[in-house]
C-alpha cells in the first residue's frame, strides 16, 4: 500500500472533487463525518470537548466536526484562531458560519483575533486539535507555539485531526518537537504519513487510526509515491506455491558464514531459519569448534569447517551457492576481519552482510565502496551508526540510508519497530508486521536466514528482502500469541515461520 506524502494526498483530494463533481466543502463534510463518528463512538455526550481550530482547512474540519457533534447532543467549546483578521480559508469561513447558524449561543464559541486567554484544561477533558494539518509549510512560531506547549502540559486527552499540529508528514529534521502537539489519538486520512513510523515521533502521534475518505480509486492508483507499507496482501500476491515436482536443488543453496567460539548459537539460528523458510540446501562455514554444535542442533544443515579452531580465518568458496550470507556471531577479531576484507575485495556477486560482518567493515570503512553492487546489508541502529556515523533519530538514519544506498548501489534494511527497506532507486518499504517481543537476542540472525532462503529460491533480491522482513515479523506475531512479548525468544520466531508462510498463501 502506498504511503502518500502530504502533497500527494492533496492532489488526490483535488482530483476526487473534480471527478465526482463535488465541492471541496463536500469532501470536508465527508472527512468531518468520519472523525465525528470516531469521537462519538468513544465518548458520551457528558464529556467536555474543547476544539482548537486553525484558520485553514484543518480548522474547517474541526469546525464541521464540532457542528456534527452538537447535532448529536454534545456541547463543544470552540476556539477559532483568526490572528490575522479575515484570513480564514474559504472552507473555514463557511464552516464557521454553519456552526454558528446551527448552534447559535448554545455553545461557547470564541474567535481569537489577538489576545487569547486559554481555557483551563483538566484530566477528564478531550482536546480536539484542528490547528494545522497537511497544509503546514513551516514550523510553528509565535503564539501558536505557546498554545501547543500549553495543551501539551495539560492532563487533557488530545485528539489530532489528520496530523498532530506542527508536524510535517514526511521529514521533520530541524523541527522543534516541543512545538508539536503530543496527541493521544491521531485520526488521519487515507494512509499514515511517513513521519508516523519514526520512533522519535511516537509520543506526538499516539494511537493512530486511518479514516477512509473513499477518495477516487484511479487517483490513488496513479499518484506516485516512493514510500510503501508492506501488508499481507502484498506478500500474498508475490509468494508462490511449491512445484510438486521440485527437488531440494531446485530450492537453492545457501552458504552461511557465521559463528565463533561462544557464539555458535547465532549460526544455529540462521541455519534453522533458512531451512524453515524453504531453502533446499544450507551449508554453514564456521570454526572447527562449531562442528558438534551445528551437527547436533541443525542436523539438516551441512557443516564446512574453517581452518581455525575458534574463529573464521578464511572464506573459500568450494562451490557456487545461490546466495552467500556473512556475519551472525562471527566476532570481530583480527583474523576474521582479514577474512571478511579478503572476501569483499574478491567476491563479485551480490551477498548479504549482517551483524559482525558489518561491525568488521565499520573498522575498515574503505571496504564500503567494494561491497558488490545489489548486495544487502541489515543493520540495526547501533550497527548503522558504527558504519555511517552517529545519528540521533530514525529520520536521520533513513535520510542517510537513502544517500548511501544510492551511492553504493546496495539495499539497506534498517531494522527496528517498523523495519524499513531502502533501495538504490530511493524506494522505501515500511514493514507492518512484528512486535516488541522480537527485540530479543538472535532475532536478527533469524532474519538473515529467512532472507537468504528466499533469495536462494529465486525470488528477486528486492522482493526477497521485503518478503523476508514481513514473514519474519509475522512469525514473531504468531509466536507472541503463544508466548507473549515478554516470553518470546528467537527460536520461537523460527518455529512459527512455516505457519507464517502458510497464512499468507491462503
Amino acid at each position: 500500500m502506498k504511503i502518500f506524502t502530504n502533497d500527494g494526498l492533496r492532489r488526490i483530494c483535488d482530483r476526487t472533487v473534480e471527478k465526482e463533481g463535488i465541492q471541496k466543502l463536500d469532501l470536508i463534510e465527508r472527512a468531518a463525518s468520519a472523525v465525528s463518528y470516531e469521537l462519538i463512538s468513544r465518548w458520551r455526550t457528558s464529556k467536555r470537548f474543547v476544539f482548537f481550530a486553525g484558520p485553514g482547512d484543518n480548522g474547517a474540519d474541526a469546525l464541521a466536526v464540532a457542528r456534527m457533534m452538537y447535532e448529536q447532543g454534545y456541547r463543544p467549546e470552540v476556539y477559532l484562531f483568526n490572528i490575522r483578521s479575515a484570513q480564514l480559508s474559504p472552507c473555514c469561513l463557511v464552516n464557521r458560519d454553519r456552526l454558528l447558524q446551527t448552534a447559535g449561543e448554545n455553545i461557547d464559541f470564541i474567535e481569537v483575533i489577538q489576545n487569547f486567554s486559554p481555557p483551563e484544561l483538566n484530566k477528564g477533558d478531550v482536546v480536539v486539535d484542528g490547528l494545522f494539518g497537511n497544509g503546514l509549510r513551516s514550523p510553528l512560531r509565535g503564539g501558536y507555539t505557546a498554545l501547543v506547549q500549553y495543551i501539551n502540559s495539560s492532563d487533557a486527552y488530545v485528539v489530532s485531526i489528520d496530523v498532530p499540529s506542527g508536524m510535517f508528514g514526511e521529514w521533520n529534521m530541524g523541527n522543534d518537537r516541543r512545538n508539536i502537539i503530543r496527541a493521544n489519538l491521531t485520526l488521519t486520512y487515507q494512509s499514515k504519513r511517513l513521519a508516523f513510523y519514526f520512533a522519535e515521533n511516537a509520543e506526538c502521534v499516539g494511537e493512530c487510526k486511518v479514516l477512509d475518505l473513499d477518495l477516487d480509486s484511479e487517483s490513488l492508483a496513479r499518484t506516485p509515491s516512493d514510500f510503501y507499507l508492506i501488508e499481507r496482501d502484498d506478500v500474498h500476491d508475490v509468494m508462490r506455491p511449491r512445484n510438486p515436482f521440485s527437488n531440494k536443488y531446485d530450492n537453492g543453496t545457501v552458504l552461511l558464514v557465521a559463528g565463533s567460539y561462544g557464539m555458535m548459537g547465532a549460526a544455529v539460528l540462521s541455519a534453522r531459519a533458512a531451512l524453515r523458510t524453504g531453502a533446499g540446501l544450507v551449508t554453514v562455514h564456521a570454526p572447527r569448534c562449531g562442528y558438534q554444535v551445528l551437527q547436533t542442533a541443525v542436523p539438516e544443515a551441512l557443516f564446512e569447517p574453517d581452518l581455525n579452531e575458534i574463529v573464521t580465518s578464511k572464506i573459500d568458496l568450494h562451490r557456487t551457492h545461490s546466495v552467500v550470507a556473512l556475519g551472525p556471531g562471527m566476532g570481530c577479531n583480527d583474523e576474521t576481519l582479514d577474512a571478511i576484507h579478503e572476501f569483499i575485495m574478491n567476491f563479485k556477486r551480490p551477498c548479504l552482510l549482517d551483524a559482525d560482518a558489518l561491525n568488521c567493515i565499520s573498522r575498515r570503512p574503505q571496504l564500503l565502496k567494494s561491497i558488490p553492487m545489489r548486495s544487502i546489508i541489515t543493520p540495526h541502529a547501533i550497527e548503522f551508526d558504527r558504519l555511517f556515523g552517529d545519528h540521533s533519530t530514525d529520520e536521520e538514519r533513513l535520510k542517510k540510508a537513502l544517500d548511501v544506498s544510492k551511492l553504493y548501489k546496495i539495499t539497506i534494511v534498517l531494522k527496528g519497530h517498523y523495519t524499513m527497506t531502502v533501495r538504490p532507486d530511493s524506494k522505501i518499504y515500511v514493514n507492518s508486521s512484528g512486535n516488541a517481543g522480537m527485540a530479543t537476542p538472535g532475532s536478527g540472525d533469524v532474519l538473515t536466514g529467512v532472507i537468504s532462503a528466499l533469495i536462494a529460491q529465486n525470488y528477486s533480491a528486492d522482493w526477497s528482502v521485503v518478503l523476508g522482513v514481513y514473514l519474519h515479523g509475522l512469525a514473531g506475531d504468531l509466536a507472541a500469541q503463544e508466548h507473549g512479548t515478554y516470553g518470546m525468544v528467537a527460536g520461537d520466531i523460527i518455529n512459527h515461520l512455516g505457519k507464517a508462510i502458510m497464512s499468507v498463501m491462503k
